[in-house]
């Protein structure tokens, strides 16, 4: 499929939205019984589950810190996630540079000086994977510490965003992120205003660059409305168990 084809004369992408429309948003948290804390998230055809685990004793000695926790990421991805079956192990290369963008990313939003000499762990997922596959699993992780009581500074929002014919696009899926458009995923601090996260995939013209950041950005800014809402729905649920 050509670029092109991606776009309609019409200016509605391959999928019927508009190139500034997110996909839909499903998600819950508190979903794994045994985690601190848990949360199941649904971007489009993306589906991540995350869980979290900690704070707690760190399990090896070399990684104790004296004035903060640590964290740690582990990602996988299942082989039946996308529509080449492939098995990928805890080795693979590239869930290791997933695994380890997660972690430099919330190490700098978690208030990790509150819990010094412990370990904080989280545990990602992939079940499906239809573009988006990074920002997807920002998302569930900050829902995940959030449902687990984790201090941080703001929400940690997460959003792909690209260009296709110099036209900016938002919240890239699969068949978008195929066709060798370039791809950038913004992490931003609604609340606090700060960029945690800034990676392109791909080169991009300076005077797009600037617009498909912004895009981004403002992505990340309607997403943590759409994570706020998930977290007071299931703060509402687990009050209206207790009062069972």
């Amino acid at each position: 499929m050509s670029r092109l084809e991606l776009i309609s004369p019409e200016g509605l992408r391959i999928d019927g939205r508009r190139p500034n429309e997110l996909r839909k948003l499903t998600a819950k948290v508190n979903v794994l019984s045994q985690a601190d804390g848990s949360a199941y998230l649904e971007q489009g055809n993306t589906k991540v589950l995350a869980a979290v685990y900690g704070p707690g004793e760190p399990r090896q000695r070399s990684k104790v810190v004296h004035d903060r926790s640590f964290i740690s990421v582990e990602f996988n991805i299942a082989p039946f996630s996308a529509g080449e079956r492939r098995k990928r192990t805890k080795g693979d290369k590239r869930s290791l540079e997933l695994a380890y963008t997660i972690k430099e990313t919330f190490e700098a939003v978690v208030i990790t000086t509150q819990f010094p000499r412990s370990q904080i762990n989280i545990y990602l997922q992939v079940l499906q994977a239809d573009g988006g596959t990074l920002p997807a699993c920002i998302n569930a992780s900050t829902l995940a510490l959030v449902n687990a009581g984790i201090p941080m500074l703001d929400y940690v929002c997460a959003c792909s965003a690209g260009s296709i014919e110099k036209t900016p696009i938002l919240d890239i899926n699969y068949v978008e992120e195929s066709s060798d458009s370039p791809d950038v995923t913004v992490a931003y601090l609604p609340k606090v205003g700060k960029v945690a996260l800034l990676q392109m995939e791909a080169r991009l013209h300076i005077d797009v660059f600037e617009k498909v950041v912004a895009l981004g950005t403002d992505g990340c800014i309607e997403m943590r409305s759409k994570l706020d809402t998930v977290i007071r729905q299931g703060m509402q649920q687990l009050v209206n168990q207790l009062e069972q």
